[in-house]
């Protein structure tokens, strides 16, 4: 079948189109485009997962803002998400009084967000809010708002368009689910 696909001991089917991905795109551009029409946020891209998402949206705001990127881990390699999340390059920006926007790949348990909130408030940034491309509702542990979702998806492993499995297959232009067989 050519929707599947295998990344080393795994296989994968096609679940998410870059169609649909790209009117995702545009619609979380949209509504950050409006929310931030009279302000100049810090744009803070997680990397390297949200690396792909991050330059399609941005190049879609027509509002000012400032770019910057940081590094966090949480998965390892594996299938599913720890619960240890690690910092892994720092931010560097002033950000006290500053309108914050983070951008992720996916947003499941929370533990990632939660923990780049916390260290992003002890610098008392004016907001900060969350731009994530997938969202996995039914895993979210947390009680801090989602404020904008490209797509909703059930709890299921998903590679391609910025996420990987084992380091592979950020660079799909589709998103691909663990294939069951």
């Amino acid at each position: 079948m050519e929707n599947i696909i295998a990344i080393n001991d795994r296989k994968f089917v096609k679940y998410i189109l870059k169609d649909e991905i790209s009117a995702a795109v545009n619609k979380v551009a949209a509504e950050i485009n409006e929310d931030y029409k009279n302000d100049v946020p810090l744009i803070i891209i997680t990397l390297s997962g949200a690396l792909i998402f991050a330059a399609e949206l941005v190049q879609k705001l027509t509002i000012n803002c400032r770019i910057t990127a940081v590094k966090l881990s949480s998965y390892h390699g594996g299938l599913s998400s720890t619960s240890k999340v690690e910092s892994l390059i720092g931010l560097t920006e002033n950000i006290k009084d500053q309108r914050v926007i983070i951008i992720e790949d996916i947003v499941d348990t929370g533990n990632t967000y939660e923990h780049m909130l916390n260290l992003l408030n002890e610098q008392s940034p004016k907001d900060v809010q969350i731009a994530t491309m997938t969202f996995k509702r039914e895993t979210y542990k947390k009680n801090i708002p989602v404020k904008y979702v490209g797509i909703e998806i059930p709890n299921k492993f998903i590679v391609g368009h910025g996420l990987d499995y084992q380091d592979l297959g950020r660079n799909l232009p589709d998103i691909y689910q663990l294939y069951e067989e």
